[in-house]
């Protein structure tokens, strides 16, 4: 179990220590991204925002689930210990 947590974690960190950044959007984002920093507006914070709270959302559900199976595997192991 060890092995396999170090391979991942191995894995994790090689891919985002090798990843190149990207600066892609669409052309109405961008658009609206550029003028709003032009005016002053602060309708670029909100565009912002909104693509954070887009994006933390998955996370937070794998997340979830993977300490809710942790959790139950824990609890499994522990009740076959009892039983011997």
């Amino acid at each position: 179990m060890k092995r396999i947590a170090f391979v991942f974690i191995f894995i994790v960190l090689s891919a985002i220590a090798l990843s190149n950044t990207a600066n892609a959007q669409c052309a109405m984002c961008s658009v609206n991204a550029e003028q709003s920093v032009k005016n002053g507006n602060t309708q670029g914070k909100g565009l912002n925002s909104g693509i954070l709270y887009l994006l933390s959302i998955p996370y937070l559900l794998i997340t979830g689930i993977g300490v809710l199976w942790y959790v139950k595997y824990r609890k499994k192991s522990v009740s076959y210990g009892q039983n011997n």
